[in-house]
């Protein structure tokens, strides 16, 4: 007997082997779809945690600005209760009102305006000094605070209106 009459019949996989080897894969890839799915929303709500934080922070030095400097502010962007009239103004800036000579350099508070990662757009839910803290329509006076305007719920099970 010659050593490749004994191979002839061992050339491949029989059809048990194959569809041992499909159904593991199948098992493994059923059990990481969801792992996967769940690793995506949770760096969006670290993204969305992050622009908040950001926009709030802008919002804080914009005020501590306005209550240090009362006269720096160009009067039609003064609000009665010092916060920004707009986001738009938060990384467009302005030159204080009150500054003389040559130096005319724009105070900004953010680079540019945060995406909600969640929506994926630039638009924020606002509310106003004299809004009450949950609620959903801005009086349009001046801007104390931003939430996301999705409508989804966090994987804790939150609303991301509610962050």
């Amino acid at each position: 007997m010659r050593f490749s009459d004994s191979r002839k019949g061992r050339g491949g996989f029989t059809l048990l082997e194959v569809v041992i080897v499909v159904t593991i894969l199948s098992i493994l890839t059923a059990a990481a779809i969801p792992l996967v799915r769940n690793t995506v929303k949770r760096e969006r709500e670290a993204d969305l945690r992050l622009a908040l934080r950001q926009l709030r922070q802008a919002i804080d030095a914009y005020k501590r600005f306005n209550d240090g400097n009362i006269n720096s502010i160009p009067i039609e962007w003064r609000t009665q209760s010092g916060y920004p009239k707009e986001l738009k103004l938060l990384v467009d800036g302005f030159i204080p009102a009150n500054v003389i000579g040559t130096n005319s350099a724009k105070i900004r508070f953010l680079r540019r305006m945060p995406v909600d990662p969640i929506t994926g757009k630039g638009e924020w839910g606002q509310r106003s000094y004299k809004d009450a803290p949950d609620s959903t329509s801005w009086s349009g006076e001046d801007i104390f605070d931003v939430y996301s305007k999705s409508s989804d719920r966090a994987l804790n099970g939150t609303s991301y209106k509610d962050w």
